[in-house]
């Protein structure tokens, strides 16, 4: 590619020159002198990078970084299981209130997983419709074993109304606790289905 740049110079030099710098000229002895002398340092530079960085990722890929990509996924699932009827109500409490309390949870949970188990978890998508109540589950991609579920389900309490109570549960009992995140009040009307 180099050698295209070079001679494509030489053309132009040549044609902007009308022909007096020919292409025996000097400076062009010059360039190709520097140009031996910039592709060993050139090796040089690549074998060291390459003798420090054998894989970048390594380096990389942080735990809190692979936090903050569950944190944005879990987000994204959850306005996605709103939908456009719900979400637009109930949002603002959801990103104000349960969701900073989401996070807690699951940097809590993971914090006794090494690094390796922690770069295998992943969000579940699809969270279900209808009155179902899954958000997202958070799992390891390699198992397929789920680690942390967050559900949401719809109450009616007597003479109060309709209100969403979010939760979660821990494999640690195989998922038999519901650890109650927050509540959001709906209204006395019923809601409509998730997803919708």
């Amino acid at each position: 590619m180099k050698n295209g740049w070079h001679k494509l110079l030489v053309i132009a030099v040549a044609l902007a020159t009308f022909g007096a710098i020919s292409p025996n000229h000097v400076i062009w002895e010059h360039l190709l002198e520097d140009k031996g002398q910039a592709k060993a340092e050139s090796e040089n530079f690549t074998e060291a990078y390459e003798a420090v960085w054998t894989d970048p990722s390594e380096y990389w890929i942080t735990d809190e970084l692979v936090l903050e990509n569950l944190y944005q996924s879990a987000e994204q699932q959850a306005h996605i299981k709103f939908g456009s009827r719900i979400g637009p109500v109930i949002g603002p409490d959801f990103d104000r209130q349960i969701f900073p309390k989401m996070q807690e949870v699951i940097q809590e949970q993971l914090t006794f997983l090494d690094s390796e188990s922690l770069k295998r978890l992943a969000v579940s998508e699809n969270p279900s419709g209808n009155y179902s109540e899954k958000i997202f589950h958070i799992f390891d991609e390699e198992t397929g074993d789920d680690v942390i579920r967050f559900h949401v389900r719809t109450e009616k309490r007597p003479l109060e109304g309709y209100s969403f109570n979010f939760h979660y549960h821990t494999a640690e009992d195989g998922f038999q606790t519901h650890y109650t995140v927050g509540d959001i009040f709906w209204s006395k009307n019923t809601p409509p289905k998730w997803l919708s």
